[in-house]
């Protein structure tokens, strides 16, 4: 049997489902989760800061570490940008005796539970519908036309893999979606 600590909870959702929001309300509720900080080539939000929300590193780098197998899970989530778990990140929070939160995209979601397919919870945040979705993505001020419409599509071909993930959690209030995902979290944490 598994140690207790040896849990995973995947949190994903097409980009701009309020994942990430989630996550960090359910990281204050849940002193024992520890967010999985992911690597990923793209460059920093003017919010963001190296080492906690991600590592910023180099395409060169990023190579170098899937040919060294450096990765539990990695993609190409968008042209060009690539964006991973490393497994380093899993050790340092198993080591704590903490369960990470990994906060990453559909297809990583889908590997990592192919990985572990024991004490693992999968939730699956999806915007209330996909006009709401494109408002919130261009309500960010960090798209261009060109990037908008690629998360749009992305996201279309994202929510058809929907139901690989154990819990759906539909954002259209974020305090339901907050307390859906907190009941939900509660009772894995509890098994």
């Amino acid at each position: 049997m598994e140690k207790k600590y040896n849990k995973i909870i995947l949190v994903t959702a097409p980009s701009g489902s309020g994942k990430t929001s989630i996550v960090r309300n359910m990281m204050k509720i849940f002193p024992n989760l520890a967010f999985s900080v992911s690597a990923t080539t793209r460059p920093p939000r003017a919010t963001e800061h190296e080492g906690k929300d991600y590592y910023f590193i180099s395409t060169e780098a990023f190579k170098e570490k899937i040919h060294q197998k450096e990765f539990l899970e990695w993609e190409m989530v968008y042209e060009g940008k690539y964006y991973g778990t490393l497994k380093t990140e899993m050790s340092r929070i198993w080591g704590m005796g903490n369960v990470p939160v990994l906060d990453i995209d559909v297809q990583g979601a889908i590997h990592v539970q192919q990985q572990y397919p024991v004490n693992t919870l999968a939730i699956f945040i999806q915007a209330p519908s996909s006009e709401e979705l494109k408002r919130r993505l261009q309500s960010r001020g960090s798209e261009t036309a060109e990037s908008l419409q690629a998360r749009l599509d992305k996201s279309s071909y994202e929510m058809t893999f929907k139901n690989h993930f154990e819990h759906i959690v539909v954002n259209s209030d974020f305090e339901m979606a907050c307390k859906e995902t907190e009941e939900i979290i509660g009772a894995f944490l509890k098994n």
